[in-house]
């Protein structure tokens, strides 16, 4: 019996470990999508005139665009971490039957990123043409692996 329990015991704490796993990657992608908007919404206002352009600030927010672009993906989406395995997330499945068109879609913000990195300095009218691209990268990989609201 005592054996049944420590087995029992040690299988409890091998889920637990993975589901803080599980838990830990999923809020370290929110976090990555937070910083991406949070810096994106700089850059907008920016590009609309609604925010004062700053130069510094606008560098900064294409920095931390470019850094969050480097974060390496398979950490933050291990397997089984979608939409038809745990809650809070839209990412759907098809991102591991695919995963090398996802890391292709994820490369692509990267370059785009740095597009808009380097029109950062250019002054406000620089930044909307360069936001366009990067829209276009983050709009690709939801279309294809983001699932509605």
């Amino acid at each position: 019996m005592k054996k049944v329990i420590t087995a029992v015991a040690v299988l409890a704490t091998l889920a637990t470990g993975a589901l803080a796993e599980e838990n830990r990657a999923l809020e370290g992608r929110k976090g990555q999508f937070n910083i991406l908007a949070l810096n994106l919404g700089v850059l907008g206002g920016m590009a609309k005139g609604s925010v004062p352009y700053d130069a510094a600030a606008a560098q900064a927010a294409a920095d931390s665009i470019v850094g969050v672009s480097m974060v390496h993906q398979a950490t933050l989406f291990p397997e089984g971490s979608d939409n038809m395995s745990i809650d809070e997330t839209r990412a759907q499945p098809s991102i591991w039957e695919n995963w090398a068109d996802f890391e292709s879609k994820w490369a692509d913000l990267g370059t785009a990123a740095k597009g808009l990195q380097t029109a950062a300095a250019g002054g406000q009218e620089a930044i909307g043409p360069a936001m366009g691209p990067l829209g276009g990268a983050c709009k690709a990989c939801h279309d294809t692996y983001r699932a509605p609201e």
